[in-house]
C-alpha cells in the first residue's frame, strides 16, 4: 500500500470509476506461481523470470507482437472453477484497493473456456457469481461486460452474446468485440450485435487502437457502440470525432497500454489531451493492469504529470466514467450522486 508521503497517494485519493479492465490481464503474479505450482503449469519458478512472460518489462520492444504474446502464457492459468473463482475475487479487490468505486470488467468466455474444455455457460456462471460475491466482500459495485473476439467465428460470438443475454438479470451489463483489428473486419459481427443490443445488451467496441478511425464510425454505424475501447486514433479523421461526439459515445482511454503496445510512438504523443479539448466524452482506464505493472492511480499521476492534464478534468474524467457506465439508470444516478458529492463536482 501507498503511504501519505508518496505522490501516488493524491491519486489513490480520488474516488474513481473504471469501464475498460480485462479479466485475463489482471492475474497476480503470485497467484500465478500458486496455480503453476498446484496445477502443474510449466513456467519459470522464480517471480521474476515469469514477470518476463506475462508483464511488458521496460526493455521489451513496445510493439502490439510483444504485448499479445504475454496472453499466451496467461492463457495457461485457467485450470480449474477455483482458479476462475480467484483471479476474478483478486481483480475485484485489487480494484477496491485502488479506490475504484465502480468497475466495469471484461471478460473473454472463450478463453477462459479453452485452456480445459469448460463448457461457456458455466465459465460464464463461475465469473458473475465470484464477481457478485467480490463486490459485496470488498464494497465495490461492479459490471461485467462478455468479450468476443474478431478471429472468432460470428457462430461462436453470437453463443457468448445469447448466454450473457441469459446473465443480464445477474449484472451481466453489455458485450464487446476485441482482437486483431488491423487484420479483421466487423462485418461478420454485425447482426450478432445488432441481436445482442435488441437483447438488452449495451455495447462496446475495441476500434481506433491498432486499426484507423474509420473502424470508430464503422463501430458507432454497424455495430451500435456506445463506447470505444481506445479509439485513441479517432482524431486521425475530423468526421469521425464529429460523430462520436454528437451521438455522445464514450472512449475508453488507456494511456500505458496504448504507449506499451505501440499504437502511440511516444507518451508524449498521446491524444488524450487533444480528445479532451475536442470535447469528447473520455475516460481513464488501465486495460491489463497486470500486463502493464500499473494501477488506474498510476494512469490518473501519468496524465497529470506527465500529460499536463490538471487535476478538476481527471476528476471529471472520473465522473465521465460513472456517467457513460452502463448501469440501469437508478443504480447510474446513485453512482454518479455519490461521486458527485465525493469529488466536490456540480
Amino acid at each position: 500500500m501507498t503511504d501519505d508521503t508518496t505522490p501516488l497517494n493524491k491519486y489513490l485519493a480520488i474516488p474513481k470509476a473504471e469501464l475498460h479492465r480485462h479479466l485475463e490481464g489482471s492475474l497476480r503474479l503470485s497467484t500465478m506461481l500458486d496455480i503453476a505450482r498446484k496445477h502443474g503449469v510449466t513456467v519459470p519458478v522464480s517471480m521474476m523470470n515469469l514477470s518476463g512472460l506475462v508483464q511488458v518489462q521496460d526493455k521489451d520492444p513496445l510493439t502490439f507482437t510483444n504485448f499479445l504474446e504475454k496472453f499466451k502464457t496467461l492463457r495457461l492459468f485457467y485450470k480449474s472453477p477455483d482458479v476462475i473463482h480467484r483471479v476474478t475475487r483478486e481483480a475485484v479487490e485489487d480494484a477496491a484497493k485502488d479506490n475504484v468505486r465502480y468497475l466495469e470488467l471484461r471478460f473473454t468466455p472463450v478463453a477462459l473456456s479453452r485452456a480445459e474444455g469448460f463448457p461457456l455457460h458455466d465459465v460464464m456462471d463461475w465469473v458473475v457469481a465470484s464477481a457478485g460475491e467480490a463486490a459485496k466482500e470488498f464494497n465495490i459495485k461492479v459490471g461485467l461486460i462478455a468479450s468476443v473476439n474478431r478471429h472468432e467465428s460470428p457462430e461462436l460470438a453470437e453463443q457468448v452474446a445469447w448466454l450473457a443475454a441469459e446473465h443480464r438479470t445477474r449484472g451481466l451489463l453489455g458485450l464487446d468485440l476485441a482482437g486483431n483489428e488491423a487484420e479483421f473486419k466487423t462485418q461478420p459481427f454485425h447482426e450478432v450485435f445488432k441481436e445482442a443490443k435488441e437483447s438488452g445488451l449495451r455495447i462496446t467496441i475495441h476500434a481506433g487502437e491498432w486499426g484507423p478511425a474509420e473502424n470508430v464510425r464503422d463501430a458507432i454505424e454497424n455495430l451500435g457502440a456506445e463506447r470505444i475501447g481506445h479509439g485513441a486514433r479517432a482524431l486521425e479523421d475530423e468526421t469521425v470525432a464529429a460523430l462520436a461526439k454528437e451521438r455522445g459515445v464514450a472512449f475508453e482511454v488507456c494511456v500505458t497500454s496504448n504507449v506499451q503496445s505501440g499504437v502511440v510512438r511516444a507518451l508524449e504523443e498521446h491524444p488524450l489531451s487533444k480528445m479532451i479539448e475536442k470535447g469528447l466524452k473520455v475516460t481513464i482506464n488501465t486495460d491489463d493492469p497486470s500486463v502493464s505493472r500499473i494501477t488506474l492511480s498510476n494512469e490518473f499521476q501519468l496524465a497529470r504529470e506527465k500529460l499536463n492534464i490538471p487535476m478538476d478534468v481527471l476528476k471529471k474524467c472520473a465522473l465521465t466514467a460513472a456517467e457513460a457506465s452502463f448501469l440501469p439508470d437508478g443504480e447510474k444516478a446513485e453512482l454518479v450522486g455519490m461521486l458527485k458529492r465525493e469529488l466536490n463536482l456540480q
